[in-house]
């Protein structure tokens, strides 16, 4: 193994039964044959087994995040829980240089009759920290849970959050050189997913290796670099991060290759069509500056959405309107021709009409494109299609956070030259 190369997977596969008496049978079977020295058949499947990780290999190498997503089922729990060593693998080899330290339960082990200042003691204790470290660490990972006034409550009255909140922040002071982390982007509220994500730049940035497992697409893209992508336990891609959410942003959960996936939750209006109406819209996608299509772009980017259609018959001014959705269902923007100062005129035969963003000031995260074309009152709909397609905001190396980027800019002035109030 490199020595730059603190992690090492080369062809690893995991099986576990669906039956539970299968299971128990199976166990007890095993630890028998290891027990009298008796081989077993790890490269095949019993009665109700399956493969939750199937073959799959990869390096991380020191100072990198590699991102791990795909659909749920896809394996990416397991293959944290066995890098963590909580189980062996069936095939396969697994080399990790360094502590590893896995923030994948957090608050498993909480005992809840205890305050949060003796959960502490008590974690740090199990995973081997003396009194000495704890101590000193101790003021630290209150100051990061923001729960200096509840310190001293009893964490059954803690809220989700409140319980996250200590978890992440004892498994964050651990002295390690590679950290585990599944799905801790996606708990809590806004300020501290921040100062998670401030946090694994750091320990980035001292030389430690992260593995994050989230289906927050935007946090990925703006932390990881590579990415492995799963499906069905087995490396779908690997590699750069752009190329790889390129391809999950296409295919999806690789049931269909539409590039449509799901609808995002909250949005008003089904797809509709008349069957009369003399316009139809053919196309619809993202361009990047060069005119050519493109799934991820930069916040303050240029982005053009074109809208390829077609008429039976000549029209006099169609109205088309296009809308842009986050994940959430919450509308960022939306227009229709019929509101600016020019008209579409009119149209027969096949066309495209472009909208273009010259400064897509939006922050990162997957965002959906609705359009629509009306008669020219705008009021009687032809067609509408909710998710025409989807692109993604990689906000780059920006720390602002919410929904859109404001050009900004600061300005500190010193009191002492300012002008007297009389």
């Amino acid at each position: 193994m490199p020595a730059d190369t603190i992690i090492s997977v080369q062809g690893v596969s995991k099986k576990f039964c669906r039956s539970l008496k299968r299971t128990m049978l199976y166990g007890v079977r095993d630890v028998a044959c290891d027990l009298f020295g008796f081989s077993q058949n790890s490269n095949g499947l019993r009665p109700d087994e399956f493969w939750a990780l199937d073959d799959v290999s990869f390096e991380v190498k020191r100072g990198e995040c590699l991102g791990v997503i795909g659909p749920n089922g896809a394996g990416k729990s397991t293959l944290l829980k066995l890098l963590g060593g909580i189980t062996l693998p069936d095939k396969g080899r697994i080399k990790v240089t360094g502590r590893v330290g896995a923030l994948l339960e957090l608050g498993a082990g909480f005992h809840p009759m205890l305050t949060g200042r003796e959960n502490i003691h008590l974690t740090g204790t199990i995973l081997g920290l003396g009194e000495k470290d704890i101590a000193e660490t101790f003021d630290a990972i209150v100051d990061f849970a923001d729960l200096k006034e509840f310190i001293d409550v009893p964490v059954k009255y803690y809220s989700s959050g409140m319980y996250v909140r200590l978890g992440y922040a004892i498994a964050a002071h651990l002295d390690r050189d590679v950290l585990l982390i599944d799905e801790v982007l996606a708990v809590g509220d806004v300020g501290f997913r921040a100062k998670c994500v401030r946090h694994i730049q750091n320990f980035l940035e001292r030389g430690g290796s992260v593995i994050l497992v989230s289906h927050d697409l935007g946090a990925v893209g703006s932390l990881c670099e590579p990415t492995l992508l799963m499906k069905s336990g087995q490396t779908w891609r690997f590699g750069p991060t752009e190329e790889v959410l390129n391809v999950y942003y296409t295919y999806g959960d690789g049931r269909s290759t539409s590039g449509h996936g799901a609808m995002p939750a909250g949005q008003t209006g089904q797809d509709s069509y008349s069957e009369n109406a003399p316009v139809a819209i053919v196309d619809v996608s993202a361009l990047n500056v060069a005119g050519r299509k493109q799934s991820i772009f930069r916040t303050g980017e240029a982005m053009t959405i074109c809208v390829e259609f077609t008429t039976a018959e000549p029209v006099e001014n169609p109205v088309f309107g296009v809308a842009i959705y986050n994940t959430h269902g919450a509308r960022c923007h939306a227009i229709t021709t019929l509101t600016d100062d020019w008209r579409v005129g009119p149209v027969n035969g096949r066309a495209t009409i472009k909208l273009r963003y010259p400064q897509l000031n939006l922050l990162a995260g997957r965002y959906i494109v609705a359009v629509s074309v009306s008669d020219a009152t705008g009021l009687n709909c032809w067609q509408y299609i909710g998710f025409s397609c989807d692109f993604f905001v990689d906000q780059h190396c920006r720390r602002d956070t919410g929904q859109i980027f404001l050009p900004h800019e600061w300005s500190i002035n010193d009191l002492d030259d300012s002008p007297e109030i009389s």
